[in-house]
């Protein structure tokens, strides 16, 4: 048999409907985020509008000199999973962190926010016997692999529907584990949960609440623990899942909550008991991130500062972006060929760099270009940006806003 020709025509497949990757060659700049260096074809040098390191942490003096000193101190890895040989006083601290920013016992790392989701779920979902996951619809992909590992009955309950999950608890007997998981904000719409409500209904039938924060952490809140502080709603959340690689420029995710979960999760979970530690140098400067954003708003305040600016200069141009609260603006072409090509030209002839967002990340007919502005983009960075969209909607005949 061909596999080889059974793999290509799936591919082939992918790139008819518009919807194949493609990898940027970029070599990011230490000192000059966002600026990067193209190793592919067309600009030699690009400005990224679609990084997740939103504060640029990842190359914040704090944060590499952290991780600089763990290198001298310890090495480079850790030395094998934490159970046998991996555990550096490191992973201590950066857990001693986390636990403090969320307010709770104890917290736990692991190799990715991915990895911390689909081990954490599924070990609650396999452990707790009888128990029963209610999904929001719009979940992640990690969170649905996780649920699905667990062999647990899912519930799937509408998105940031309040309401919905109410009906849904109440079909469930009462002395069923119940674990109502979502997220605060959701990366592709750049919505908002109303984690209120949601845990109000999850108190009122007896259900824990699993919540997803990593496009929060670092972004929201006093001290950056995520929506759930911002709202004065820590307390109230059963476990908090988070990650080390956006907001905080590292790698890495974890979960925090109360000293008997944590250690559950720690003594059951194979994604954490087979997995490699992270890093001890990862593990400093992750801690580095966490503390000074603890202290710092600037960050913050300058990243919200250039999201209202970019969407006051897309509302001028009629170019439409999902409207939400967040920091992250979906600018809505709706063809997956059209969101391909304007990517590629902005890449090739303008030096910007976007990725197009197409099906099955969205659903079909919802492509888009996902932009994340930064604190380190300046005002000619978004004027250069905004003037390239303008001639290319005119160029492409794509639809404008309505004011």
């Amino acid at each position: 048999m061909d596999y080889d020709a059974l793999f290509k025509a799936q591919l082939d497949a992918l790139k008819r409907d518009g919807n194949y990757r493609i990898f940027a060659e970029l070599e990011r700049r230490c000192g000059q985020f966002p600026r990067a260096a193209n190793h592919g074809t067309g600009a030699r040098e690009v400005t990224v509008w679609c990084s997740n390191d939103y504060l640029g942490m990842g190359q914040h003096p704090k944060v590499m000199e952290a991780m600089h000193t763990a290198i001298d101190r310890c090495g480079t890895g850790a030395g094998g999973t934490r159970n046998i040989s991996g555990t550096n006083i490191l992973h201590r601290e950066l857990e001693a962190e986390l636990a403090d920013l969320h307010a709770k016992e104890a917290a736990l790392l692991f190799t990715s926010g991915y990895v911390s989701n689909w081990a954490s779920l599924g070990t609650l979902g396999a452990r707790l016997p009888g128990a029963v996951i209610l999904s929001d619809a719009l979940n992640h992909a990690s969170m649905i692999e996780g649920i699905r590992h667990s062999r647990a009955d899912k519930v799937i309950w509408k998105h940031n529907d309040p309401e919905d999950l109410d009906r849904k608890l109440a079909a469930i007997p009462a002395d069923r584990p119940k674990i109502v998981a979502f997220e605060s904000v959701y990366s592709m719409d750049g919505d908002i949960a109303p984690i209120r409500e949601i845990v109000e209904v999850a108190e009122k039938h007896g259900a824990m609440t699993y919540l997803d924060e990593v496009h929060a952490v670092g972004m929201y809140g006093p001290r950056g623990a995520g929506v759930a502080e911002q709202e004065g709603l820590m307390d109230r959340i059963t476990l908090i899942e988070g990650t080390l690689g956006k907001a905080y420029g590292v790698v890495g995710g974890y979960i925090t909550g109360s000293a008997a979960l944590i250690d559950f999760i720690r003594s059951f979970s194979s994604g954490f008991i087979f997995t490699t530690a992270l890093p001890p140098a990862v593990a400093a400067a992750a801690a580095a991130s966490i503390r000074h954003l603890k202290e710092s708003d600037a960050e913050r305040m300058g990243q919200r500062e250039r999201v209202a600016q970019l969407r006051a200069r897309l509302d001028n141009l009629g170019i439409p972006h999902l409207p939400n609260p967040s920091h992250i603006i979906p600018v809505m072409i709706g063809d997956p060929v059209k969101c391909r090509q304007i990517a590629d030209i902005l890449m090739e002839e303008y030096g910007i760099y976007v990725q197009p967002i197409n099906y099955p990340t969205v659903p079909k007919g919802t492509e888009r270009l996902r932009f994340t502005p930064s604190p380190l983009h300046t005002e000619e960075d978004i004027d250069r940006l905004v003037s390239a969209l303008g001639t290319l909607w005119k160029q492409c005949a794509l639809s404008r806003a309505v004011a």
